[in-house]
Formats: C-alpha cells, sequence, structure tokens
C-alpha cells in the first residue's frame, strides 16, 4: 500500500499535482483588492480636501495693495499678463523670462550675425563673425612695430589697408 494520495500511472504523461487551486478564491482576493483600493482612494481624497481647507483658513491676508485678488491665486488666469499688469503695483518682476529670455537671445543672434552701424557718425560698423574670421585668416592679425619709441605711421597703415582690400 502506498502513502501518496494520489497515485500516478506511470504509463500516463507523468506525475503533476492533482489538486488546483479554486478560482473562487482568486476572484475575492481580486474583489476585496479592488475594494480597499476605491476605499483607500477616498480617504487620501478627503484627506487632501481636509488639508486644502485646513490651509486656506490659515492663509494669511493677500496684500492691501492688490486691488481685486482671486480666491486661490496660485492659478493664475489665462491672461495672466494683463492680470499681472492691473492688479500688482510697479516695479514688477519679470512676467514672462522665457519670451524676454528668447527676446535677447535673437537680438544678439542678429548683432552677432548681420551687418550695422556701430557709430555711424565716427564710420564704425560691425561685420558678421565668420566673415571677421575669414578676414584674420586671410590677413592676420595686426601687429606693432618691433621700435616701441616709434608707434608706427597711421599714413603707412591706411595704405597697406587699401593695398590689402583692392587685391
Amino acid at each position: 500500500m502506498t502513502k501518496d494520495p494520489n497515485p500516478v500511472k506511470w504509463s500516463s504523461h507523468g506525475a503533476f499535482e492533482r489538486r488546483d487551486i479554486g478560482i473562487g478564491g482568486v476572484l475575492w482576493f481580486l474583489l476585496a483588492l479592488a475594494v480597499v483600493g476605491v476605499v483607500i482612494t477616498f480617504v487620501v481624497n478627503g484627506f487632501y480636501h481636509y488639508l486644502e481647507a485646513r490651509n486656506e483658513a490659515e492663509q494669511a491676508p493677500v496684500s492691501p495693495l492688490i486691488t481685486n485678488a482671486p480666491k486661490d491665486t496660485r492659478h493664475l488666469p489665462t491672461d495672466y499678463k494683463d492680470y499681472l499688469k492691473q492688479n500688482f503695483p510697479s516695479p514688477q518682476l519679470e512676467i514672462d523670462e522665457r519670451s524676454q529670455l528668447d527676446k535677447i537671445r535673437l537680438n544678439e543672434e542678429e548683432t552677432l550675425a548681420t551687418y550695422g552701424w556701430v557709430d555711424q557718425k565716427a564710420g564704425v560698423v560691425r561685420i558678421p563673425i565668420e566673415r571677421a574670421m575669414d578676414l584674420i585668416a586671410e590677413r592676420g592679425l595686426p601687429t606693432r612695430s618691433q621700435d616701441a619709441t616709434q608707434p608706427a605711421s597711421t599714413a603707412q597703415n591706411k595704405i597697406e589697408r587699401k593695398s590689402r582690400t583692392t587685391k
């Protein structure tokens, strides 16, 4: 006599456990898990509402300089630029730093990449960086004369510049 509760016929496909888990237990577990999840959601939501109400009760009053402040100052209206200009006293801090920084960068890029006057009365112009680098590579950097006591003549420098540009 064997002590095995489920004797296996060796001529079949091998041994396996004859007792499976019941599907009813799995379904009850999943149902309980869903119910607990819903209950926890409501408890946490209620806790946050309690904390929000407590925070609003302890909120310091808004500055008297603001004429018509909204109840919830954490959320600005969609036309916030006009709202800030109308409701906050001057001087104001930056309203939209990203666009202001973009404007500054575009202005710098335009200055560095285009021709233009620096001082029209004095005849000083600016040229693009790429062109300036090409000119320096072509002509080289200006040098001082070897004789430190005598400065190089300006007339001679002008003649040399004219001859370089005509080549």
